[in-house]
């Protein structure tokens, strides 16, 4: 089981390489929505690094959200997804390893370019660690609760606009302590450890829950 299990995770990476740019594209987009925030609020720095962790977390969710439509849909129309569904791996082990490999080529690239886009917004150390510790928390979080709406939206043709319609709400509470712990590290009114650990209790949360509202989703699909 193993085995199978290394290999469906590297079928995913090449995958996730050959279509749609994988780790760049995604790294890419989280630049623009950063390069363009100071022509839409102006070169004020002092406003830049207050709201700076608010904006980096929202262009993450954003970048998220990039492929997340092709997590399941590629399978789909090629027929992979039947012979998994057809194969000894529980049908939750392949939705959660289907994350992991996701968010390995767009989760940890907005991690580890985030504290170098943390200083174009002119954001403090202190900050910059929060903001980088805090989405290395939660956006695994942010893919598992996409992977949900990727399975309910894989019979759908055009689905991505819905996707984001069905999953935005509920990234709210990740989006909120996200944004709460990246402050606190840079000396807010509240512990860093408060927000920090209930964003890592939703992402333990996500990472049991949605493989197998996932997996319920890919089995009703035929329905």
């Amino acid at each position: 089981m193993m085995a199978m299990i290394q290999a469906l995770f590297l079928r995913d990476i090449r995958l996730a390489r050959r279509v749609g740019g994988g780790a760049t594209l995604g790294v890419v987009f989280f630049l623009i929505l950063i390069t363009i925030m100071p022509f839409a609020i102006g070169p004020d720095l002092v406003l830049l690094a207050r709201i700076g962790p608010a904006v980096l977390w929202i262009a993450a969710l954003l970048a998220t959200l990039l492929g997340l439509d092709r997590l399941f849909q590629s399978d789909c129309d090629d027929g992979s997804l039947d012979a998994l569904r057809a194969s000894d791996l529980p049908l939750e082990v392949i939705v959660l390893v289907k994350c992991l490999a996701h968010w390995m080529m767009t989760g940890l690239p907005l991690v580890v370019a985030a504290p170098a886009f943390g200083v174009m917004l002119g954001l403090e150390p202190d900050a910059l660690w929060g903001v980088t510790v805090s989405l290395l928390a939660g956006t695994p979080a942010l893919t598992c609760l996409g992977a949900i709406g990727a399975a309910l939206t894989v019979s759908l043709r055009r689905g991505g606009l819905l996707l984001a319609i069905l999953i935005l709400p509920f990234s709210i509470p990740v989006l909120i302590f996200g944004v709460s712990a990246a402050e606190a590290a840079s000396g807010g009114t509240i512990p860093f450890a408060t927000p920090f650990l209930i964003l890592c209790a939703l992402s333990l949360m996500a990472l049991v829950l949605a493989p197998l509202a996932g997996a319920q989703a890919l089995r009703q699909m035929d329905e």
